[in-house]
């Protein structure tokens, strides 16, 4: 391997240094996407049943958005309802909304360097060879002949430079196209979450419309 990085010149470098940032980001991703991490299986109960009569405390509202991914989104509608007792449904969707895009974008980290990677390498590899061949066809002399063996050999070594390129963009292609929908399969489960923890949060909003009714009632039944 050494020996081929040596024929193959400087033009390998770069893809050798691609190949690096790309298995660290393909082992990153690897570890961080997995989904009990992302969406622990006890979580949205275990919330529930802590709120089934009343809100939590903000302190325990911050370590549960501490907890997980969707622990942040869990708590971003819980402290929507506590800052505003009379948010509408239209109001904690949107605070469950907001916090998802933020969820979303933190899940699909570093995909857009893996994608950038698989797609650069090939175009990285096709530039050395060229490199290579230029470097092959400017050292034949003029008006001498050319050995065919050594022309051959050296065209051979470099296409080094693509093959090395086509190796590192395949795995990066997969990677990243797995990732893209395990992103996405995560993104689905952080939205049913966020689906069933929106009535159960409505229960504690404070409806204007009806305290005001109540307080019209009160003030004409007054006694004769």
């Amino acid at each position: 391997m050494l020996s081929i990085i040596q024929a193959a010149g400087w033009p390998i470098w770069p893809l050798i240094a691609c190949s690096i940032v790309g298995l660290a980001l393909i082992i990153e991703r690897l570890v961080a996407l997995r989904a009990r991490r992302i969406l622990p299986p006890t979580l949205l109960d275990e919330v529930i049943g802590i709120s089934r009569n009343s809100l939590p405390a903000m302190d325990v509202v911050g370590k549960l958005a501490e907890n997980s991914v969707l622990g942040k989104v869990l708590a971003a509608g819980l402290a929507a309802v506590i800052h505003e007792p009379r948010i509408t449904e239209e109001g904690l969707r949107q605070a469950f909304e907001s916090a998802g895009r933020a969820a979303a974008h933190h899940l699909e980290r570093y995909l857009n360097a893996l994608g950038t990677i698989a797609a650069a390498a090939p175009l990285m590899g096709l530039f050395g060879t060229v490199v290579g061949m230029i470097e092959i066809f400017g050292a034949q002399a003029p008006g001498g002949g050319s050995n065919p063996t050594q022309l051959a050999h050296g065209i051979s070594v470099a296409l080094y430079n693509t093959a090395f390129g086509l190796v590192i963009a395949i795995p990066a292609l997969m990677f990243y196209r797995y990732f893209r929908g395990v992103v996405d399969e995560l993104v689905i489960g952080l939205e049913q979450a966020a689906e069933r923890m929106l009535p159960h949060l409505m229960r504690f909003a404070v409806r204007s419309g009806a305290a005001g009714t109540f307080a019209g009632g009160g003030a004409g039944s007054t006694p004769r």
